[in-house]
């Protein structure tokens, strides 16, 4: 009985959370670099291998497929734990670019991850949150930039 309570105040913090996400009020909760190329700007490697494995999918990747996904594709180079991408998955739905549903299996419930953004989406989603901070802090600056780029 207590693990039954525990679990269901755990979805109801978990999608009281989501819908009070960052990412709608068009600010993600990320790291810029402006000095790095492509996704690297904003995730590490990892990060992005394991969001364009979800990408990829068709029906969708529990963590553990994530999970082995990424440490094959590095090679043995380097080795990332599980609880590092069961958090960025959770992070990526918690900024709206990840959706996910839970399915019974073996051991329980399992979160199965999906796009909710695709790549262009993601870019997108990525441009608008660093400009609208820019927007916030840097209003005219920002604005007198942006007009000097649009027209280049």
């Amino acid at each position: 009985m207590n693990l039954f309570i525990v679990k269901s105040t755990y979805k109801i913090f978990y999608t009281k959370y989501t819908v009070n996400s960052v990412f709608s009020d068009s600010v993600m909760n990320l790291t810029f670099d402006p000095k790095a190329e492509g996704f690297s700007k904003v995730l590490r490697d990892y990060q992005e291998e394991a969001l364009r494995f979800v990408w990829g999918s068709e029906q969708g990747v529990n963590s553990r497929l994530v999970w082995l996904h990424v440490n094959e594709a590095f090679g043995g180079e380097k080795t990332i734990s599980r609880a590092s991408i069961i958090n960025f998955l959770n992070a990526m739905v918690d900024e709206g670019v990840l959706d996910y549903e839970e399915r019974s299996g073996k051991g329980g419930y399992h979160r199965v991850y999906q796009p909710k953004l695709d790549e262009g989406g993601f870019k997108k989603a990525v441009a608008k949150s660093v400009i609208s901070s820019l927007m916030r802090d840097f209003p005219q600056e920002t604005s007198k930039v942006l007009k000097e780029i649009k027209g280049t």
